[in-house]
């Protein structure tokens, strides 16, 4: 696994959304890339899976790809279809690209399972809890308790030096929610002052949705294909 950087601004904030529940990470990066001026400064090579990239509206979309924004100095890491095992190792990329970067802080975009049908309700963990209760006030209270998994646990478990905060959407199941993206996007703005306007991620949510179940499933596709072909092989040998 290999970061691979174009461009190296510094004292940046890094926002982050890994594919988990709900897809929240990975809608609500994508919907900042959309309404943020964002260039792609980046990407993280990886052998660890199967060779192929998704080709959408005539563009490229790495398995990671790194973007700056440069009114806010914010980074932006953006994940689709990325495999669990690979938590850790990702979680190693981004403290590199902190470190690289001289950042600020970093930002995790999560999805949590809801008890809650309704499920709008935002939490938050920082590793530094000072400035994160100033902000949020009382509408987004701390996570008490939970099991936090992916790159965001890997993170969180790992001692680095740039603070980490994670902002966690209930959202309603493992499919794209872009509801509970809504809502981590106002938490994020609460958090951030970066003026984002949510309504247009509700606007947005089916075409949102229907792209990133396109990309997965033919990304799943792709890798059985690459299976059978692997085991015929195996069998011819």
């Amino acid at each position: 696994m290999k970061l691979v950087l174009t461009k190296k601004p510094k004292n940046v904030t890094i926002i982050e959304g890994f594919p988990g529940f709900g897809l929240i990470g990975t809608i609500a990066t994508e919907f900042l890339m959309e309404h943020l001026e964002t260039e792609k400064i980046g990407i993280v090579e990886m052998d660890e899976v199967p060779a192929m990239i998704a080709i959408h509206q005539n563009k490229v979309i790495e398995p990671v790809s790194i973007h700056y924004n440069k009114e806010y100095n914010l980074v932006l890491v953006h994940a689709i279809n990325v495999n669990k095992e690979m938590a850790w190792k990702l979680a190693e990329v981004i403290d590199q690209l902190a470190n690289e970067l001289q950042a600020k802080e970093i930002i995790s975009l999560e999805g949590v399972g809801s008890p809650n049908p309704a499920g709008s309700r935002v939490f938050y963990y920082a590793t530094q809890d000072g400035a994160a209760k100033k902000k949020m006030g009382t509408q987004v209270t701390p996570l008490m308790e939970g099991i936090i998994v992916g790159v965001t646990g890997a993170l969180l478990a790992k001692h680095i030096k740039t603070p980490v905060i994670a902002l966690f959407a209930e959202a309603k199941s493992n499919l794209p929610d872009s509801k509970a993206a809504a809502e981590i996007i106002k938490a994020l703005d609460l958090y951030t002052g970066l003026k984002v306007d949510p309504k247009p991620l509700l606007k947005q949510a089916e075409a949102f949705e229907e792209k990133l179940k396109d990309i997965i499933q033919k990304g799943q596709q792709a890798e059985d294909i690459q299976e059978e072909k692997e085991k015929k092989l195996g069998y011819v040998g």
